[in-house]
């Protein structure tokens, strides 16, 4: 940070760690449930290599669907968040910052005024981007994890607000490099947040519930995007599915009966769908203690979980697919890619 504790990007140069001398970039993104950020370099083989990492549920959007604002308390959650984000940069002093904001600030009166309070006092200037950009980003971030011999591929980003559908061919945009085409894309005013102050989970009958809930969400998941002539590819197995958030990289890492939460070995995961639906059921019939209780959920997911997991098995009941590829990246790592490429290097 500066003298007056805002937050800036080295103009001498990145600072170099212990392991390599490459310029350091640095991606944030504001979303509706969690403020994420990463610093990474990039590698010798055009990928990511990480430095360093943050993430942190602020629930930006409570309240949102009822009041149409940010409320205060969410704001301060975020605010302090981005601090910490802050003095990370600070200490690394990355040549450059991509600082992204999605739906909670889309959809909010106070969200461009919450952003300039951000920019004054800490100097992260965050672009509100739209739902399509966010696809984008999205689907350039995944691009390492599609699996090139599929016709078709569909990733999902299950936010706290939204939730973003993109449709792709995975040879072109392996071959597409930063305009990588997207077949098509849409959004679903479905998030986990969103979701969680309209529905309450019964304490009898969750199964009957939870069933009724997945029908009306995959009701409205089968509206979403100009996509229904590629439906056929998933029903015939020549497709997959690429879910990225934190709902699904939750129930890989619960399944894998992992004892704290391991990036590397969910982050790429094929996650079985029986054995996926079968990791929700069991949520479904936890106490929100006893999710809390799970390394890979813990107390700020806890009742969120469930919720995701329905939007999840609504997708599933649409576009139907064998297996899910797990992917703990997306949208900061398209920001990262564009800005490493704006700079004259290779991810």
């Amino acid at each position: 940070m500066n003298k007056d504790g805002r937050a800036q990007a080295s103009r001498s140069g990145a600072r170099h760690g212990p392991r390599s001398r490459a310029p350091l970039y640095a991606a944030l993104d504001l979303g509706t449930n969690n403020c994420r950020m990463l610093i990474a370099a990039a590698d010798d083989n055009g990928g990511l290599r990480v430095v360093d990492g943050f993430s942190r549920i602020v629930r930006l959007g409570e309240g949102l669907a009822h009041t149409g604002k940010l409320s205060d308390e969410a704001m301060s959650r975020s605010y302090q968040a981005l601090q910490a984000c802050a003095q990370r940069i600070e200490a690394r002093g990355p040549v450059a910052i991509g600082c992204v904001a999605t739906q909670a600030c889309r959809a909010a009166s106070n969200g461009q005024t919450f952003l300039n309070r951000i920019e004054k006092d800490i100097g992260l200037k965050f672009d509100v981007i739209s739902s399509e950009e966010e696809a984008h980003l999205s689907v350039l971030g995944c691009a390492s994890l599609l699996e090139p011999d599929a016709e078709v591929a569909l990733i999902v980003d299950i936010g706290g607000g939204s939730t973003e559908f993109s449709w792709v061919s995975p040879k072109e945009v392996i071959a597409g490099g930063l305009d990588a085409p997207i077949l098509s894309w849409g959004t679903a005013p479905l998030g986990v947040v969103t979701l969680a102050e309209e529905e309450s989970e019964p304490e009898t009958d969750r199964d009957a519930w939870f069933d009724g809930l997945v029908t009306r969400l995959a009701e409205m998941i089968s509206q979403v995007g100009d996509a229904q002539h590629l439906r056929q590819a998933f029903v015939d197995g020549r497709a997959h599915v690429i879910g990225t958030s934190g709902t699904v990289t939750s129930l890989a890492g619960v399944h894998l009966e992992l004892p704290r939460y391991q990036r590397a070995r969910v982050d790429g995961y094929w996650f079985d769908t029986g054995d996926c639906r079968a990791v929700i059921t069991r949520m479904l019939h936890q106490s929100l203690d006893e999710r809390a209780a799970n390394p890979c959920v813990g107390k700020d997911r806890a009742d969120l979980v469930v919720l995701g997991g329905a939007i999840l098995d609504a997708v599933l009941r649409v576009w139907p697919a064998p297996r899910i590829r797990v992917a703990d990246r997306g949208l900061r790592e398209g920001v990262l890619m564009r800005l490493i490429a704006k700079h004259g290097g290779r991810a």
